[in-house]
C-alpha cells in the first residue's frame, strides 16, 4: 500500500504536465475526481453491506469532509495550478514537503503523534537525497516564481492538513468507503473553483494524449492511489503515511525517464542513495525489530527445546 501510493501519486506529476496542455486545470481535476468518484463508488456498493458504507456517526462525516475538502480537493486544484508554470521536479518537491508539515499539525492536533529527534533527523536526510534527485537550487525556489510556489505549498499545507484531521476523526466506517464519499466532494469543490475562474468544456482538446492523462489521473492516481493512501492512514498514522511523499519525485524522475527520455545520472542515483538513508533513521526502531525477530526466527530452527527457544528471543528483546 505504501509503494502504490506512491508510485500512483508520483505519476500525477506527469500525468497532470501533459493533461493540462489539451484541458484548463480546475476542470481537469474537477474531470479526474468525477470519474474516480464513479468507479470507486460503485465498487463499494458492490463489494460492501449498507452498514459499512452509509455515514452513522459526526466521526465518518468529518473524516469525509477532510479528505474530500483538503486532501482530495484542495492540494488536488492548487497542484494542478501550479504545474501550469513550473516543472513536474519543482512541483513534486513543493509537495515533498507534506512529511514535513504533517507533524506539525499533528503535534497541536492528534495526542499519539509525536516525531523523536532522530526520526526529525531522518526527515531531513530524506528531504535533502529528494532535493538531490531532482537537482533542486534553493536559492530558485526560494527567488522565482515565488507565487506559483506558494500555491503549491498551499496544496501540500491541504494534504497534510487532511490527512491529520482524518486520524483525529477517528471514523467507524472503512477507509474505502470514506474515499469514495470523499471523492465526490473534492470534485464538487474543483468544479466550483473552475467555474469561478471561468473554465468551461468548451476550452478542451479531446486528444488521445489528454484522454490517456485523464484515464491516469483518474484511475490510478485518483481511486486506486486514494484507497491505498487512506488506508494506510488507518493503519500507520498520519506521520508515517505521508512519508511516501518523499518517494514521490523518486518516482516522476523515473516516469521523466521511462516516458520523457530523461536520463538519470549518477547524481540522481546518490539522492535515491540518500532517500533510503533517511527512511533506515526514521524507521531504526521498526528495522531493528524486524532484523531482531528474523535472527530469533533462525536461532529458534536452530534449537530443539522450548527452553532454549525462549532464552533466544530474551536475549534479542535485551539486545533490540
Amino acid at each position: 500500500m505504501f509503494l502504490a501510493t506512491a508510485v500512483f501519486f508520483g505519476g500525477t506529476f506527469v500525468a497532470a504536465k501533459a493533461g493540462i496542455e489539451y484541458m484548463p486545470p480546475l476542470l481537469f481535476v474537477a474531470l479526474r475526481f468525477d470519474i474516480a468518484a464513479v468507479l470507486l463508488l460503485g465498487y463499494v456498493l458492490l463489494t460492501h453491506s449498507r452498514e459499512e458504507w452509509v455515514p452513522r456517526t459526526r466521526a465518518d462525516v468529518a473524516g469525509i469532509a477532510a479528505a474530500g475538502l483538503f486532501s482530495i480537493g484542495l492540494a488536488n486544484a492548487m497542484l494542478f495550478l501550479g504545474q501550469q508554470y513550473v516543472s513536474s521536479a519543482v512541483a513534486s518537491i513543493v509537495f515533498s514537503l507534506n512529511p514535513i508539515l504533517t507533524p506539525v499539525f499533528a503535534a497541536v492536533l492528534l495526542s499519539d503523534e509525536r516525531l523523536s529527534a532522530p526520526e526529525a533527523v531522518g526527515m531531513v536526510v530524506a528531504l535533502l537525497g529528494v532535493a538531490i534527485v531532482i537537482d533542486l537550487d534553493p536559492a530558485n525556489l526560494l527567488t522565482s516564481a515565488g507565487p506559483v510556489h506558494a500555491i503549491l505549498l498551499l496544496g501540500a499545507i491541504g494534504a497534510a492538513l487532511g490527512g491529520v484531521l482524518i486520524r483525529r476523526a477517528d471514523a467507524s466506517m472503512p477507509s474505502t468507503a470514506r474515499t469514495a464519499w470523499g471523492l465526490p466532494v473534492g470534485a464538487l469543490l474543483c468544479h466550483v473553483l473552475a467555474l469561478s475562474q471561468g473554465e468551461h468544456l468548451a476550452a478542451i482538446e479531446w486528444t488521445s494524449e489528454g484522454l490517456v492523462a485523464l484515464g491516469y489521473v483518474a484511475v490510478f492516481s485518483g481511486a486506486l492511489a486514494y484507497i491505498a493512501y487512506f488506508g494506510l492512514l488507518d493503519e500507520i498514522g498520519a506521520i508515517r503515511t505521508n512519508l511516501a511523499f518523499y518517494l514521490v519525485p523518486v518516482v516522476a524522475a523515473l516516469g521523466g525517464w521511462v516516458f520523457l527520455g530523461e536520463a538519470i545520472t549518477p547524481v540522481t542515483i546518490v539522492g535515491f542513495l540518500v532517500v533510503f538513508a533517511g527512511f533506515a533513521i526514521l524507521n531504526h526502531g521498526w528495522i531493528g525489530r524486524e532484523l531482531a525477530g528474523l535472527r530469533s526466527s533462525f536461532g529458534t530452527d536452530a534449537h530443539s527445546s522450548e527452553g532454549a527457544c525462549v532464552v533466544g528471543e530474551n536475549n534479542w528483546n535485551e539486545q533490540d
